[in-house]
Formats: structure tokens, C-alpha cells, sequence
């Protein structure tokens, strides 16, 4: 049915929205930007902060433009000096509970209070200080730290750990002045089932919460002169990396990012697409081994770690569905530390692996049990994409102008379908690539499955392969993990594969990628333009398809053996185990 349109004026221009819409959105869609700080496109639309007040002719009050809907003759005055005034002293009472060190902060010159302070002239006279929320930080969890002495209690990271991630282990804690974001009775972060993905850093508008800065860590091996250094980037790295230099979202700076990294000084530039290619071999090969054994079904992909702590933590039931390969940052620091290492005659022990992941879970992963296949850890250390972005800046290096370099051979080459894995589907599609081709033995296989792609909440599909009629499903976000999985159990979807990724719209939407404010958020879909880049660079390689790729036929071919070897499950496959949803063990 045909919503009723409604007729208003914004400072004293003629707009026309369908009913229901919010004053904010109508306002929008006038080209007006009202200003919001809790704000988040039907994640959060609670009118906390205040800042988005705005005069409505005939009526009192000051209306909050996020939940006030639009009415027929409506007129709303959204520059008025009343409106002005409200909003500088809602911020001069935020910033009077605030510490404001924004020198040394992580997030100066990309913190949203901090603009809206600027934009409306609200220095740091302290017109209301007094007593403030102590600086109690929250450092127990691996992947990030608490700050409530820099939170303004917008509930943004509430609103999305509970209804995007399904996690709800946040929440607001106390009344009046001693209101905080924390966990149930103020316990650490790691005595709670977080699945660490980051989600909430990504929205967070303030320092109140940021990543475990691990660089100095990096700087330090790269000044050690027994190490030898060696980096692999994730697929998605490339399209989110240049937002840190102020590049158009979705540009794919894979050259530059490779020549930026062999300026920092590390010995080897690889790429982990080839170990997602190695994924997909792996991965491929368990498929079609658990389809013709009666082996457990649905098989579920393992590379997103915060997807396999959602699993281990609120899904036990599914672990045996698990596939029981690493992810490809696992699986490419295990090949360097026995493969590589092997070729250059040096110990595993004297090579320190550091990935560049889009994902703040990573950093969790390096320090999994089974994750350390030569005796010492698979990967050293994981830097997000910010890490890096800030690891560049500080060494002074031009980025945007940097010529475009290729990474460092033998393990920086890739096919087109280890670079779609930093997308929603990716994986299911580079999968369906090598499995279809597999199971009828034809080369001409299709190498692509568009009904997997795109970022709706769950994608599903039926594709016959052969004789074989395959079912499979993808999705991201672990709210619609679980909507899946509770299909599955209650007998109403059969399927053979599924595709689950904790961060909505797969690792080009992790919790380690360049923050974008909800302006931006709000009103461009990030998950589609920078897997747009992963697409495109897809359809440009020569070899699309994993077990094309000619490093990793070499290395079955000397070293693996095959696909599922006893010696390619020693380094490339792990295992999982139940912990307790009601605790961080």
C-alpha cells in the first residue's frame, strides 16, 4: 500500500516525505544536516544526546528531530539562535563530563564531539565543570580498551552489540550522575561471552572506546636485526585503507598499501589472498569429502573469529558443523613459519609474522589453542587497518603518492577469488568456484554465483552441481547468524553449506576498519562500496578460481601432499570447544 505523503517546510523550504518519516530524515532529504551524536540509522533513535533539537511553529518545546515524525503543515526552524544555543550547551555539559585530552587522544581529528564542538564554537572554557566519571579504563579484553571517562553515554555501542551482534554483554549500569556504558555488575570485559569483533569501536563517536594498539610491537621487531619481519594483508585492507588518507570509500589502494609497507621496512610484502585461495582448497576439499562420507552438514565456514566465538559461546550445538580449517591469516603464518622457512633454510622462531587484518577479533585469534602449528604462534601479532593507517603516518610517508607496487613473490600471488573473501559471500562464492569444478570435473565451471552476492541479511540459493543439488545459505551480522541457525535446528532449511560472518556485510565492515561518522554512515552504504573494489578487482585477474592459483599447486605438489593430507591438517586445520555464554571462559 501507497504511503500518505506529507507536506512540510524546513526553514522555510516546501519538502514532501511519505508519513512516518522523521523530522530528520525529512530534513535530509532538503539537503539540511542536523546534527546528531547517538544517532544510528534504525540501530539507535533514542533522542539521547540532544543535539539534533530542532523549533516547531506552534509548539513550546525544542523537538528531537531523530524521533519526531513529520506531520501535514508541519513548519520546523532547524537554525534559529535558540536552536543554536540549546545545542552549545548540551555540548558544553557533555564536554563538562569529559576528559578532554584530545592531543593524545586516538580519535582526535576523526571524533564527532570534537567537530560538533568546532562547528558551533564551544572551546574548552569548562563553563560547567565539577565533577566528572573517573578514568577507570577497561583493559582485560585482548582486542580493546574502555574509556567511560571519554564516553557521552550516546548507547550507540549498546544498541549495536545487542540488535546487530546478539551479544548484549554491554549495557547502561547505575542512574543520574553514575549512569556508565559496562557489563552486568561492572565485571571486566573478558568474564562476559563478547565475541570481540569491534562493532562497537566502529561506532563509537567518541575515544571512549579504540583498539589494543599493538605497533609499538611491530616497531620493535621491525628494529630487530635477528628477525626477519614478515606482513601479510588482508583482502579487505586494500579497500578500506586509503579512508586514512582521505581517499574516496571503496578505492582500492593495493599498490600503494604494498609499497607503503616495504617503506616501513618489512623484509617480506605478501598478501593473505593466497592463503584464502589455500582456504578455499582446504575448505573445498572437507565439503566434498563430508558430502559423499555422510560427514556432518550443514558445513559452516571457520574464518571469521568472531563468528567462531559467537558459535563456541552461544552455539556449542554447531561446533561439530565447523569446518576444521584456520582462518587464512592463521593458515598463511603457519606456511611461512614451515614452507617458507624451509625454502630459506631459517628457523620458524626467527620469523615474526604480523597480519594487517580488517577485524579486531584477530588479535584474539593469534593466541587460540591449535594455532601454533610449528611450536611457536602461527601469527605474532594482528594490526588493524587503523594500526597500519597510523603506523604509515607516523613514518612520514606520502601515501597518496606513492607509486603502485606489486607484493613480494612467492606468497603474493592470488586469484580472483581470494580477493572476494573480504565480502559477504565471498567465501561461499570462491568455494562454489573450486567445489563446482571438483565435482564435475568440468574446467569450464561457472566462476560466478551472483545469487550469493550483495548485502542483504541472508542470501540463500540452490545450485545443482552435477548430480548433486547443493543448498547453501550466507549471511553476516550475528543477529541473522541466529536468525540461520535457529531455522536450521528447527528442521525448516536443509542446507549443505553455510557461509556465517560476524561483522555485518563481511571484513570489509570490521570492527578494525577506518571509522566513518554516522553522518556517513547513515546515509551511504560502506559494505557495498568497498566490496565494490574487491568485485572489480576479481573480474580483472586471470585466474579466478583457488586452485588455479600456481604457488599453491607448487606447494601440494613438494610439500602438502594433497588437500587434506595428514601433514596439511597438522598445519592448516584446528579445533573448537564449548565455553560458557555466561562467562569470558
Amino acid at each position: 500500500m501507497e504511503k500518505k505523503m506529507i507536506n512540510l517546510k524546513i526553514n522555510g523550504i516546501a519538502v514532501t516525505v511519505p508519513e512516518g518519516t522523521s523530522v530528520l530524515d525529512a530534513a535530509r532529504n532538503a539537503s539540511i544536516d542536523i546534527p546528531t551524536l547517538c544517532y544510528l540509522k534504525e540501530i539507535n533513535e533514542i533522542g539521547a544526546c540532544r543535539m539534533c533539537v530542532v523549533e516547531i511553529k506552534g509548539s513550546p518545546k525544542l523537538a528531537t528531530a531523530c524521533v519526531f515524525p513529520v506531520s501535514e503543515g508541519m513548519e520546523v526552524i532547524t537554525n534559529s539562535k535558540r536552536v543554536f544555543d540549546a545545542r552549545r550547551t548540551n555540548l558544553q555539559l557533555l564536554l563538562s563530563n569529559h576528559r578532554r585530552e584530545c592531543l593524545s587522544c586516538i580519535r582526535s581529528g576523526n571524533c564527532e564531539l570534537q567537530k560538533l564542538c568546532h562547528d558551533y564554537g564551544v572551546d574548552d572554557e569548562g563553563k560547567f565543570d565539577g565533577a566528572m566519571t573517573p578514568a577507570n579504563l577497561d583493559t582485560s579484553a585482548t582486542h580493546m580498551v574502555r574509556d567511560n571517562s571519554k564516553c557521552i553515554l550516546c548507547r550507540r555501542c549498546v544498541a549495536v552489540c545487542d540488535k546487530i551482534q546478539d551479544a548484549a554483554v554491554i549495557g547502561i549500569n547505575k542512574r543520574g550522575f553514575n549512569t556508565h556504558i559496562g557489563c552486568a555488575f561492572d565485571v571486566p570485559l573478558n568474564s562476559v561471552a563478547c565475541v570481540e569483533c569491534g562493532q562497537c569501536i566502529a561506532v563509537c563517536p567518541t575515544g571512549a572506546l579504540y583498539e589494543k594498539d599493538q605497533t609499538e610491537e611491530v616497531w620493535a621487531a621491525l628494529r630487530d636485526p635477528e628477525k626477519r619481519v614478515v606482513v601479510q594483508t588482508a583482502p579487505s585492507v586494500r579497500a578500506g585503507l586509503g579512508e586514512c588518507f582521505g581517499m574516496p570509500i571503496g578505492t582500492n589502494v593495493e599498490g600503494k598499501m604494498a609499497a607503503a609497507l616495504r617503506r616501513l621496512g618489512f623484509d617480506d610484502v605478501f598478501d593473505t589472498n593466497l592463503s584464502a585461495d589455500l582456504t578455499i582448497v582446504e575448505e573445498a576439499n572437507e565439503l566434498v569429502e563430508r558430502i559423499k562420507t555422510g560427514g556432518t552438514l550443514p558445513m559452516i565456514t571457520s574464518c571469521s573469529p568472531g563468528w567462531i566465538n559467537y558459535c563456541e559461546h552461544y552455539y556449542p550445538e554447531f561446533i561439530p558443523n565447523l569446518s576444521s580449517c584456520k582462518s587464512p591469516q592463521q593458515m598463511f603464518g603457519a606456511l611461512t613459519k614451515s614452507w617458507y622457512a624451509d625454502k630459506l633454510g631459517i628457523d620458524p622462531k626467527n620469523i615474526y609474522m604480523v597480519s594487517v587484518m580488517p577485524c579486531t577479533a584477530k588479535k584474539f585469534e593469534c593466541s587460540r589453542d591449535g594455532q601454533s602449528a610449528m611450536g611457536v604462534p602461527d601469527v605474532d601479532v594482528a594490526i588493524t587497518t587503523r594500526e597500519l593507517g597510523r603506523m604509515i603516518e607516523r613514518a612520514g610517508i606520502d601515501f597518496a603518492n606513492l607509486p603502485d607496487e606489486d607484493f613480494d613473490e612467492p606468497l603474493g600471488i592470488s586469484t580472483g577469488a581470494g580477493v572476494i573473501f573480504g565480502a559477504t559471500g565471498g567465501v561461499m562464492e570462491a568455494a562454489l568456484r573450486t567445489a563446482a569444478e571438483w565435482i564435475t570435473g568440468d574446467t569450464a565451471a561457472p566462476v560466478e554465483f551472483h545469487e550469493v552476492r550483495g548485502t542483504d541479511d541472508i542470501k540463500e540459493a540452490t545450485y545443482k552441481v552435477g548430480d548433486l543439488t547443493l543448498n547453501v545459505a550466507v549471511t553476516s551480522g550475528l543477529k541473522n547468524a541466529k536468525e540461520v541457525l535457529e531455522a536450521v535446528k528447527r528442521g525448516e532449511k536443509n542446507y549443505q553449506f553455510i557461509e556465517i560472518m560476524c561483522c555485518p556485510g563481511g571484513c570489509v565492515n570490521g570492527g578494525g576498519q577506518p571509522i566513518q561518522p554516522a553522518s556517513i554512515r547513515n546515509n551511504l552504504d560502506l559494505r557495498a562500496l568497498r566490496a565494490k573494489a574487491l568485485y572489480s578487482e576479481d573480474e580483472r585477474k586471470t585466474l579466478r578460481k583457488s586452485h588455479d592459483n600456481p604457488v599453491l599447486k607448487e606447494i601440494y605438489k613438494t610439500y602438502l601432499e594433497k588437500p587434506g593430507s595428514e601433514k596439511a591438517h597438522h598445519l592448516l586445520h584446528t579445533h573448537y570447544q564449548e565455553k560458557n555464554r555466561f562467562m569470558g571462559e
